[in-house]
């Protein structure tokens, strides 16, 4: 509708649209996390399908306010067969803010409502960070490696904390995101780490492992997701401006991996690198 508007404009007013918009959603939110809180533990699955409600209107909302303001050619491939009712673990390449954006409106209402581990800092976020909190989010609690060697007992910490984070969701359907590089790919981060990929960070397995080790038994399966902008990867002002027209977004269903079998042991890392592998080669493709 206000296509022919100036980008930056079209930017900014999208920006400020969707600023409004959490704001005001913010506050249903909270009215059912805290009725969660201090309710009787019956009304907590209640609460939760009313919180979700909000979450997959947001959605909607945000999606609306981008179709105002610019054309999207999403090419989707690798959908079928997905189903609300069950549990997934959701893998993707990392580029740019604007991925979560992309990820959440192709999955909208196709699987539950996308969860991704967030740092313990960003609770602290105003109104976001208690949405966060409010959505179950995992809470990744980092210690860097100059902390952990002067406080050595706190090792492993961090991943114990996320585990009881991932316990919440064996009640009630759900996707947990999980970016493996950790985070955005750039030319200058590939170089520094020294990746064996070409258009990949080296990615990390701790977080995927302990979903599956939680969750093992009631997720239907890996969903492998690769993103590729043809036009280039936008920054996230640079997408609501409209400089973003054509994404490809892939979809690679594979089977949980059975990781701790005696009889079917798979390395974590040797079953990631074979993930990653295929991606790049993929993105390779798609250049």
């Amino acid at each position: 509708m206000f296509k022919f508007l100036p980008g930056k404009f079209r930017g900014v007013v999208s920006y400020v649209m969707i600023f409004f918009s959490t704001l005001f959603l913010c506050f249903p939110l909270y009215f059912f996390a805290l009725i969660r809180l201090v309710g009787p533990a019956g009304i907590e699955s209640w609460c939760n399908k009313r919180i979700m409600h909000v979450a997959d209107f947001w959605i909607d909302c945000n999606n609306f306010i981008i179709d105002l303001f610019q054309s999207l050619e999403i090419t989707v491939t690798g959908l079928d067969d997905l189903s609300l009712d069950n549990w997934y673990l959701v893998l993707c390449n990392h580029q740019s803010w604007t991925d979560i954006l992309i990820l959440q409106r192709v999955f909208n209402r196709r699987i539950p409502f996308l969860k991704f581990f967030i740092k313990q800092q960003l609770i602290y976020v105003p109104f976001i960070g208690i949405a966060w909190w409010a959505l179950d989010f995992p809470i990744m609690k980092r210690y860097s490696r100059e902390f952990l060697l002067r406080h050595p007992e706190l090792k492993g910490k961090d991943l114990e904390t996320t585990r009881r984070s991932c316990e919440r969701f064996k009640h009630s359907p759900v996707s947990v995101l999980n970016f493996l590089e950790g985070t955005r790919f750039t030319p200058e981060k590939k170089a520094k780490q020294a990746s064996a990929y070409q258009h990949l960070l080296t990615p990390k397995g701790g977080g995927a492992a302990m979903v599956i080790d939680s969750l093992g038994d009631r997720m239907e399966r890996v969903l492998d997701v690769t993103i590729f902008y043809p036009d280039g990867v936008p920054g996230f002002f640079d997408f609501f401006c409209g400089k973003t027209s054509k994404i490809i977004f892939h979809v690679e269903q594979l089977p949980i991996p059975d990781l701790y079998s005696a009889t079917t042991r798979i390395s974590m890392r040797s079953w990631i690198n074979e993930i990653w592998t295929d991606k790049d080669k993929r993105l390779q493709a798609l250049r």
